[in-house]
């Protein structure tokens, strides 16, 4: 993230920006797809999984 402000802020060349926004999506998008790969292999194949990351809860507010 800090190469693409970095980028950004020099004035740097479009396609380079574009080259590293697309990066950091794909890495985003592989570690997602890697933590859901277990997940879905024991659902389709019957098997147990664990989850490797919780669920973020929203706070709930106290209604009166």
């Amino acid at each position: 993230m800090d190469n693409i402000i970095d980028l950004i802020a020099t004035d740097g060349k479009s396609s380079d920006v574009s080259d590293a926004i697309k990066a950091a999506l794909y890495s985003k998008a592989a570690e997602r797809i890697d933590a859901a790969r277990p997940i879905v292999a024991g659902s389709l194949f019957g098997g147990e999984y664990e989850t490797e990351y919780e669920t973020e809860q929203e706070p709930q507010e106290d209604q009166e």
